[in-house]
């Protein structure tokens, strides 16, 4: 009822009716017949459930059900190439022809081996180390010409225990990391130019549903899930802005284990012990009864972090239950908690940080998750050709920070006065509805994806006086610090009504495109009041004043793009896409107030679009992926070095004497490169030969550069774009011998700003640990596993040559200041499975 009523005063109601028709009008249905069989086992004549039948002309999946039956429905006449896909079978290839009628085939797979070696397993999983790309078309979304990634965390000899980024995304192009030292709580990843911190220019999705703060007024993730808990994490760039939002990074979705199907119960459990006092303790059951599968994990974390004043605490539970309603209808329910408590060490001066990087001068500041995520997925099948997914997700969570925080970094802690307190509350909720057709157009194949999705939030965003004790005590205690200088309360409430739509056209059997639109209606708000307090130069107030701060900006826009592909052959692939993008201003960022820096009150969304052209796909023993793109930014939000104002008692714009970083819309700019990624297959294991072994050397590289051409902005026209490093490698070796895996790594990074200042290190300051840039580095991780029946047993260590760096400059929490990495560091895990 409430979405009804909000329809009808939409003013573009004819527009998204028109936009809906437009498409539905495409659709026709002239499949006629089915093509069906059953699958069994050729040692056994048993039937094999659950293996997938692929339908590469179509790029349509069916799977079989417990008595070995599969089924495609409503196809033309034509010839359509299979294969079978089960990870301890062979895979079947077949052709079939259909003329006229319906066809049957029973197809008959052996088994590989009964026990299998880890390399074996692996290997027969999947060709490429680690490492897979979507197909065109995946369940109710389409990828056809999209940049994408697929981390397979299974195939990965990595510190899972402990979340290590740098490892679990060590093949993925150009991504540049924020590091800490919590166990992989949170995950700071960009790219391109985009500001790693939490990951905030990416949309973050688990199995398909937002699981950031705010997708449109806060979209930073405080929450990331466990590796040991995942199957894989697709990565798609910033064309996935039509089907997922405006983000100019484009979709990270972490997709959960499945449950096991085979078993009533499986207990997986895993127990880490590392440096620094670390200990994670991961623990799952996963299974099927009958209709009803599930999985559910507990994970709990703790750690007294490499520096004084940086322990933490969290616990971790997800539940997963889906019910097969008929062979075409499931439904899946999700719940995920997280709770956890850290203390932060503060930042350093860059004299501080070469000094000793373990330093720290904070003992009372503070940090506190408390994340509830809710899903529902119906999946139906109305036919062979068309497919629906309904997903309904919701958010209740919070954060809170507290702690001394001045600009001066070096300033030691007056530890009688009172601590900043900034506290957040997240509840959100919305749904997306997607439909996904294949017909045939001029007996040619085509397909058709359509979406919707309704998104509401209600946030809080409160800032004033802490305690000013040093426990973690998050109560606000404006009345007995009346003249604390930082104090706001807003809510932030929040609409977003999307409809978008793909379409992928098969001009030749091996050259298609795929353009698609989307529509967005934006209404972002801020309700509240800050108070202003001035101060005389002894420090007394003599101004104490509540401004309210109303806000309403509502916008309507379209994104189109357009991808392409050229198949020539199955081993190779060139694709092409260039989509638009879009960011809208977060209103939170603006009523926050940092003695680090300000914020322009008046500061306006981002634009801009994202392209991307490369070459992708295997030559013998190398598989590969190499392109160039572009993304181009309008109204890009920034920081500088500017000279700190206020104003006065008169209502006089005055220069305080101090220099702080300035957000707000730079300028445009421009960031283009090349992005490279080379996994060569030296040995693969051979049952037939009976060798056990396997060789694999991969090179990931990112060439970047950037530049603002045009900004209102004195010094700025002409510089670099912060946070791009000139230079990103990433290159390693993996080995494996039977159940012995291991794996070298080696990551660089060249210098890169932090501001659009482009102001240069100075490893003489001892002020504010703010300003300069981020030096190059360059950093070693071993890893090793091994596997004997159901035990399992892994160690490895991080930053093996010890090296003394630093990734991020934080001008907030956790800082401000340099945010230094961990040195080296050691774990050992020890996993059983039943």
């Amino acid at each position: 009822m409430k979405i009804t009523t909000f329809f009808s005063h939409i003013p573009f109601k004819r527009t998204l009716l028109s936009f809906g028709l437009f498409f539905f009008l495409t659709i026709s249905i002239t499949a006629q017949f089915s093509f069906s069989g059953t699958i069994t086992n050729a040692d056994k004549n048993n039937p094999l459930n659950k293996v997938e039948v692929y339908l590469i002309n179509l790029q349509k999946s069916a799977f079989s059900d417990k008595r070995g039956n599969f089924i495609f429905e409503n196809l033309p006449n034509g010839s359509y190439d299979l294969t079978t896909l089960s990870v301890g079978f062979t895979n079947e290839s077949r052709t079939v022809e259909i003329e006229d009628k319906n066809v049957q085939m029973d197809l008959k797979l052996s088994s590989l081996s009964i026990n299998l070696s880890e390399v074996v397993v692996k290997e027969q999983a999947e060709k490429n180390y680690g490492l897979k790309r979507l197909k065109a078309v995946e369940g109710t979304a389409i990828y056809a010409g999209k940049k994408t990634e697929v981390i397979l965390l299974d195939q990965l000899t990595i510190n899972a225990a402990a979340n290590n980024a740098r490892q679990i995304y060590s093949q993925i192009v150009g991504l540049n990391i924020y590091e800490s030292n919590d166990a992989g709580l949170q995950l700071n990843i960009g790219g391109r130019g985009l500001d790693p911190n939490r990951s905030a220019s990416f949309n973050t999705r688990q199995n398909g549903y937002d699981i950031s703060a705010d997708v449109l007024g806060y979209p930073e993730s405080y929450y990331s899930p466990p590796a040991e808990a995942l199957q894989e994490i697709q990565v798609i760039r910033g064309a996935a802005s039509l089907q997922y939002g405006t983000q100019f990074g484009g979709l990270v979705n972490f997709i959960f284990k499945k449950p096991i199907s085979n078993k009533k119960v499986r207990v997986t459990s895993r127990q880490t012990v590392g440096s620094n006092s670390l200990f994670t303790s991961f623990n799952s059951l996963s299974g099927t009864v009958g209709k009803l599968s599930y999985y559910t994990y507990f994970n709990y974390k703790r750690g007294e972090g490499f520096r004084p004043n940086s322990g933490f605490d969290s616990k971790n539970f997800f539940a997963h239950v889906g019910y097969e309603l008929s062979p075409k209808t499931t439904i899946n329910f999700e719940f995920t908690s997280l709770k956890y408590l850290a203390q932060q060490a503060g930042g350093l001066t860059d004299a501080q940080f070469y000094e000793n990087p373990n330093f720290s001068n904070r003992t009372r500041n503070w940090f506190e998750v408390d994340w509830h995520l809710f899903s529902a997925r119906l999946e139906h099948e109305f036919s062979e050709n068309t497919d629906l997914s309904l997903q309904l997700f919701g958010l209740d969570a919070s954060r809170k920070a507290v702690g001394f925080r001045t600009n001066r970094v070096s300033q030691n802690d007056v530890l009688i006065a009172p601590r900043d307190l900034i506290a957040g509350t997240f509840q959100n909720g919305g749904a997306e509805l997607r439909v996904l057709h294949r017909y045939n157009l001029k007996e040619k194949s085509a397909i058709l994806l359509l979406g919707s999705k309704f998104y509401k939030s209600n946030n809080t965003g409160l800032q004033g006086a802490g305690s000013n004790g040093a426990d973690a005590d998050f109560s606000l205690q404006n009345e007995k610090f009346p003249n604390y200088p930082n104090q706001s309360d807003f809510t932030f409430p929040n609409l977003n009504v999307a409809v978008f739509g793909e379409h992928i056209l098969y001009l030749t059997d091996k050259f298609s495109i795929t353009p698609g639109l989307r529509f967005e209606y934006i209404k972002t708000q801020s309700e509240g009041d800050f108070r202003r307090i001035d101060f005389d130069l002894a420090g007394n107030p003599i101004q104490n004043e509540v401004f309210e701060d109303n806000r309403t900006l509502s916008r309507n826009l379209f994104l189109a793009g357009i991808g392409a592909s050229f198949k020539p052959m199955d081993s190779l692939e060139t694709y092409f896409n260039c989509s638009q993008n879009y960011r809208s201003v977060t209103f939170s960022d603006i009523r926050i107030v940092n003695p680090s820096f300000q914020v322009d009150p008046n500061i306006s969304d981002e634009k801009g679009f994202t392209t991307d052209l490369g070459l992708r796909g295997n030559f013998k023993k190398i598989n590969y992926d190499v392109n160039v793109f572009g993304l181009l930014y309008d109204n890009r939000l920034g920081e500088v070095l500017k000279p700190e104002t206020r104003i006065n008692a008169e209502g006089e714009l005055v220069e305080t004497g101090r220099v702080v970083r300035f957000r707000g819309n730079i300028g445009s700019a421009f960031i283009y490169g090349l992005e490279s990624f080379f996994d060569w297959n030296i040995l693969r294991p051979n049952l037939k030969e009976k060798r056990f072994t396997r060789l694999n050397y991969f090179v990931n590289l990112s060439l970047t550069d950037s530049k603002y051409y045009q900004s209102g902005t004195p010094g700025v026209e002409g510089n670099k774009v912060e946070f791009i490093p000139l230079v990103n490698l990433k290159t390693g070796v993996n080995f494996g011998y039977k159940n012995l895996m291991s794996s070298l790594q080696f990551t660089y990074l060249s210098e890169q700003f932090t501001d659009a200042s482009n102001a240069p290190q100075n490893p003489n300051d001892n002020q504010s640990g703010i300003i300069g840039a981020i030096p190059s580095y360059q950093i070693m991780d071993l890893s090793l596993s091994y596997k004997f029946k159901f035990l399992k047993l892994e160690t490895g260590v991080n930053n093996l040559l010890n090296q003394n760096y630093f990734t991020r400059r934080a001008t907030g929490y956790p800082g401000p200041g340099i945010i230094p990495s961990a040195p080296r560091t050691a774990y050992l895990t020890l996993q059983f499975q039943l």
